[in-house]
Parts: structure tokens; C-alpha cells; sequence
């Protein structure tokens, strides 16, 4: 049988069985949906139930705005309730009816429900303080300041008398103190904080009261302390001068009394406020836990339902199961050609052509072996053909520019001889057009000298001399061979070369890439501001060399390309200021021939580094040579 026939055969197999898996899976999910939809929203019942408790007791706090919260609330909990029971849409969700098992529990959240809404709408509705410890507690915050003023008026008219009233200054402090607790604590209740601030503020109270009689000379005898440790003291009485303060205090805390009293004795909250939120909380319990049982109850039924149809989805599985087994190795029998098909063709990946695959058969694979094994032929003979070609056209190309460069060095020796005047005289056109001649001549001597060493290192002919050598030597010897070049530009070249670093390499051949880097730096910055600069980090197996500019830096798309023959990063630049795009790929060639790597690092508009390494040989006395 065809391949094709075979697979059209396994597909529709796999399609049918998936489309009855996939219809019975759906079922199940869309209905377990639903379910899922109406049991959460049995639960939700339970979270509105802990809302209406926490905004009654925000209520309760005296945030009557959430009157209206608790309202809407209530409606919430009687339009989900009525949903469970008789299906329908809820909040854009399905929600199917209370199975038929569960309406007993139904109707026992129904009930428990119908206590607490009656105890929720009594605190919707009941008003929360009392309202003679309301108007206690304004009464003593609006007087507060008041007394807090006649206190230090107290302790100001007193400062002035000797120390026989020292003990009236002291009780006169208590007495601001006191008013400071007694206004803190009264403050505390009015907001609703809890607490024992009614104790203090009647411990308070006393305290004040037996320092005020104190100053006034009267007796503590028939005084109520309530328990109250107090000290009787006699105190020198207090001049009548001194006393303008004391005589005004004594009518404002008797009226304060009565006031502060009724705080201590009397809870904020009202007593039939107090009662429904009581019995609110009490029968929250009660509700919560007759909703967790209906929602347990209904988890439960729903489980025993499910083991079902888990059971006919677990069947399902198992012939799935067994269809993709049958599935998976009738493709592996009918595939498995095209292993040796996959390994032949990684072959040809890695460059070995003319391998065939010994495969007969008259089915698809067959014929593809087939013409693979003319194709792997043809490529085999196709390469052989562009290997002689391009051995030719390098061998030509290295024969040109040899032939080329042979006429240029007489070209520049009598420029050079006409320049010197040592023919005669010239005047200053004749020199011009002589310097013109001498600079091209040099151009195109480089721009040969470059084709030739690409050449010579692309048929592996470059010749590499490697010895122990003075890497601060060779990067000195450089910048003072570019010195000139860089001075005419206004450019800064430095290096932070110091102790000597020895390394195995062709001095000639560095001193080439190191010159050519700092050819490039100097074209990429701008004259008067340009910097570049030569950094050696000497590593325990190599040493590294940098050249780092100031100028315009590199396209981040440029950064894989510019160690490539002839590629050039702006073309514009590169005519105005000169270069082949050669010289890098020369750059890399020399350094990989020593055994090291070169890279760039650059952000464009903020300069580049240009990076290669050299191996290290530890006994600058060793000496080699290698030619390649």
C-alpha cells in the first residue's frame, strides 16, 4: 500500500475516535459548567452572609452611610437564593435548579435566613448611639478646651508664690494631665474604639475631683472614690490673688461631672442597636453553617455523578490509547527509511558528497532515495568543478596584483627623485601633480599589498615568522610608526603599556594588524577631539589588545559582517577617507594564524573597541619559529 493511502487511512481512524472523545468530553464539560456556576453561587451565599455581618458592624461603628450597602446586600442574598431554587440567569451566568435530593436543605437555609434578614433590616433601621451619651461626649469635647485653659491658668497663677505652695503646683500639673486623659479617652469613645477607656476616664474623674477639692481646702470625707487610692493632704490656703483661675474651674467641673459620669455609666451604643447586632452575629453562625452543609451535600451528589461518566471517559482514554499505540508504529514502519535518508543528508551538511543510500522500493521513499542519489552525485562533481575554478581564480588573482605591483615601486622611487629636485627644479603645479602621483601610487601599493594577503591566507601561503616578543615594544614601535598620521589629524593616540609582556607571535605581522586598527580609529573620530587609545591586559595563558576610540562607533546590524572581504560599513566615509575593506578580514586572518581571536565591541555614536589575543609564553628566553 501507498504511504499516502496508508496515512489517509490512520488519519480518518485518529479523526473518529477524537471526534467521539471530543463530543462526550464537551458534553460533560458544558453540563459540569453549569453545576460548577450554581454550586458557587451556593457558597457565594455564604460570603454575602459575612458581608451583611461586616457592614452592620461598620454601622455599628457610625458609618451610617452603609445603611444603603447592607440594603443592597440583603437584596443580593434574596436574588441568589431565589435563583437556586427555580433556575435562570444570574449576573450573565446559567444556574440550574436545586436538585430535587437537596430541597429539604434548601429549605433550611430558607428559614435560617429569614432570622437573620429580620436582625439585619432591625440594624438598617434602628439608630446606633444613644443619644444622651452622644450629647455627653459633644458636651465634654466642646468644653474640653476650656478646661484645659483654666488648668494652666491654675498652674500660672501659682507659679508666682514660694515654696510653701510647691505641692499646690505639683496637684495644679495633675490637673492639666488629667484633662489631657480625660479629653484623649471621651475622643476614643466617640469614634468607637474599644477598649477600657470608660475605666480610665472615671479614674480620671476621681483623681481631678480630689485635686480640685484639695486647692479649694474642702474635705475628702463624703467623697465616692470607687476604690480610688487617694492621699489626704492639707494644703496652706491659697491666696485670694492667686486664686481667680481656681474660683472659675470649680462651676465648669461641676458641670463636666455630671457629663463624664453619664459616659462612664451609659455604652455608647444603643441598647436596642446593640441587641439586634447581637443576635445578628449569634445567628450568622447558624446560617453559615446551614448553607456550608446544603453546598457540602450538593459537592457530594455532584460526585457521585461524575464517577460515572468518569468511568466512560476513562474506557474512552484506553481506546485512544490503543488506536494512537496502532497509529505510532504503523508510521514507524512506514518512516523508518528515512533515517538513513536524515543521516545521508547531515552528511551532506558537513561537506561529503557522493554518498548514496542503498534503498529499494517503489514507494514514495524509493523514489526519493533515488533522486537523492542522482543529486549527491551531481553536487559531488559540481564542487570538484568550483573547487578547480576558484584555486584558478585565486592562483590568477595573486599573479595580477604580483604583476601590478612590480611597476609601482619605479613609479614612486622617481616621484620621489623628481620631488627631491634632484632633476631640476619645480615650480609649485609640477609638485602638486607629482604629490598626487606619489599618494595614488601608495594608495593602490596598499590596496595590492591587502588583495595579496588575502590572497596568500586565503590559499594558506601567508607566511608567519612566531617568536617570544616584547608585546610593549611592538605597540611602541606602532605608535610611533602612526604618530605622524595621527598629529596631522589632531588626533590623541595613547597607551597604557607599563612592565614588559612577553608573547609567541610574528612581531611584522602584529604590528600590521595593530597598525590597521589604528588607521580605522583615526577615521572614525573627528580631528582636534578625536582619542585613541591602546590597552594591554595581561591574562595568565594570553594577552589582550585593545584599540578603543571616540568616534562615530559601528550599526549594531554591522558588528557579525565588518571582519568580511571587501565590506564596508558607510560607503560614503570609506570614499572620502580611503580603504579597501580588506584591511579587517587581513586583521583576522593574521590573528587567527596565531592562534588567537579578534572581536568588535561598538554602540553606534559612542565609539568602538576593537579587541584580538595573543597566545603567552611564560620564559621570554624560549624562542621558536613557525612558517606556514
Amino acid at each position: 500500500m501507498k504511504i499516502v493511502y496508508k496515512t489517509y487511512v490512520l488519519l480518518a481512524v485518529v479523526i473518529a475516535v477524537s471526534s467521539i472523545n471530543l463530543f462526550v468530553l464537551l458534553q460533560t464539560s458544558q453540563e459540569n459548567e453549569t453545576v460548577l456556576h450554581s454550586i458557587s453561587s451556593a457558597s457565594n451565599l455564604k460570603v454575602i452572609a459575612e458581608r451583611i455581618a461586616g457592614t452592620a458592624n461598620s454601622i455599628a461603628s457610625g458609618n451610617e452611610a452603609d445603611r444603603q450597602t447592607l440594603a443592597q446586600q440583603i437584596n443580593d442574598f434574596e436574588n441568589t437564593y431565589a435563583v437556586l431554587g427555580s433556575g435562570g440567569d444570574l449576573n450573565g451566568t446559567t444556574i440550574i435548579p436545586v436538585p430535587t435530593e437537596l430541597r429539604n436543605n434548601y429549605g433550611d437555609v430558607g428559614n435560617s435566613w429569614n432570622i437573620y434578614k429580620q436582625k439585619a433590616e432591625e440594624i438598617r433601621q434602628e439608630p446606633v448611639f444613644d443619644p444622651e451619651v452622644k450629647n455627653a461626649l459633644k458636651y465634654i469635647l466642646e468644653k474640653d478646651g476650656d478646661l484645659i485653659t483654666l488648668t494652666n491658668g491654675v498652674s500660672n497663677d501659682l507659679s508666682s508664690l514660694d515654696r510653701n505652695y510647691n505641692r499646690h503646683k505639683e496637684i495644679a500639673a495633675e490637673l492639666t494631665t488629667l484633662t489631657k486623659s480625660i479629653a484623649e479617652n471621651t475622643l476614643l469613645i466617640s469614634i468607637g474604639e474599644k477598649g477600657n477607656n470608660a475605666d480610665v476616664i472615671k479614674k480620671d474623674r476621681i483623681l481631678f475631683d480630689v485635686d480640685l477639692r484639695k486647692l479649694e481646702g474642702l474635705s475628702l470625707a463624703n467623697l465616692d472614690t470607687d476604690g480610688v487610692q487617694i492621699k489626704n493632704e492639707t494644703l496652706q490656703t491659697i491666696p485670694r490673688e492667686n486664686g481667680a483661675s481656681l474660683r472659675e474651674l470649680d462651676p465648669l467641673w461641676e458641670s463636666l461631672e455630671l457629663k463624664i459620669k453619664t459616659v462612664e455609666s451609659t455604652p455608647l451604643l444603643s441598647k436596642e442597636f446593640g441587641k439586634s447586632l447581637q443576635e445578628l452575629n449569634t445567628q450568622r453562625e447558624s446560617l453559615l453553617s446551614t448553607t456550608a452543609l446544603f453546598v457540602y451535600d450538593w459537592n457530594k451528589l455532584i460526585d457521585g455523578k461524575l464517577r460515572e461518566r468518569v468511568n466512560v471517559v476513562q474506557g474512552l482514554l484506553v481506546a485512544d490509547i490503543v488506536v494512537f499505540v496502532i497509529v505510532m508504529v504503523s508510521i514507524r514502519k512506514s518512516l523508518n527509511p528515512l533515517v538513513m535518508l536524515t543521516s545521508a543528508l547531515s552528511r551532506v551538511k558537513e561537506g561529503f558528497y557522493g554518498e548514496k543510500i542503498d534503498y529499494r522500493s517503489s514507494d514514495e521513499i524509493g523514489i526519493l532515495a533515488q533522486t537523492f542519489n542522482l543529486m549527491s552525485e551531481t553536487i559531488q562533481i559540481k564542487e570538484q568543478e568550483a573547487k578547480k575554478i576558484e584555486i584558478a581564480k585565486d592562483e590568477f588573482l595573486a599573479m595580477i596584483t604580483h604583476e601590478l605591483k612590480t611597476p609601482l615601486v619605479p613609479i614612486q622611487g622617481y616621484a620621489d627623485i623628481l620631488l627631491g629636485e634632484h632633476l631640476g627644479s619645480l615650480n609649485r603645479d609640477q609638485k602638486e601633480r607629482l604629490e598626487v602621483i606619489k599618494s595614488s601610487s601608495a594608495s593602490l601599493l596598499q590596496l595590492i599589498s591587502d588583495l595579496l594577503d588575502a590572497q596568500k591566507l586565503e590559499l594558506g601561503q601567508l607566511k608567519i615568522k612566531k617568536q617570544t616578543e616584547n608585546v610593549k615594544q611592538t605597540v611602541e614601535k606602532t605608535i610611533t610608526a602612526m604618530m605622524p598620521q595621527a598629529n596631522a589629524e589632531e588626533i590623541e593616540l595613547t597607551s597604557n603599556v607599563k612592565p614588559d609582556i612577553y608573547a609567541n607571535y610574528d612581531d611584522e605581522r602584529i604590528i600590521q594588524v595593530l597598525t590597521n586598527l589604528i588607521k580605522n580609529a583615526i577615521k572614525a573620530t573627528t580631528p582636534k577631539n578625536g582619542k585613541v587609545q591602546i590597552f594591554v591586559e595581561d591574562k595568565p595563558d594570553e594577552v589582550k589588545i585593545s584599540v578603543k576610540d571616540n568616534g562615530t562607533g559601528l550599526p549594531k546590524d554591522s558588528l557579525d559582517k565588518i571582519f568580511r572581504k571587501f565590506y564596508q560599513v558607510d560607503t560614503s566615509t570609506t570614499r572620502e577617507k580611503g580603504g579597501s575593506g580588506l584591511g579587517l578580514s587581513i586583521c583576522k586572518g593574521i590573528v587567527e594564524n596565531h592562534g588567537g581571536k579578534i572581536w568588535v565591541e561598538s554602540e553606534f555614536g559612542k565609539g568602538a573597541t576593537l579587541s584580538f589575543t595573543l597566545q603567552k609564553n611564560e620564559n621570554p628566553n624560549l624562542h621558536s619559529n613557525t612558517n606556514k
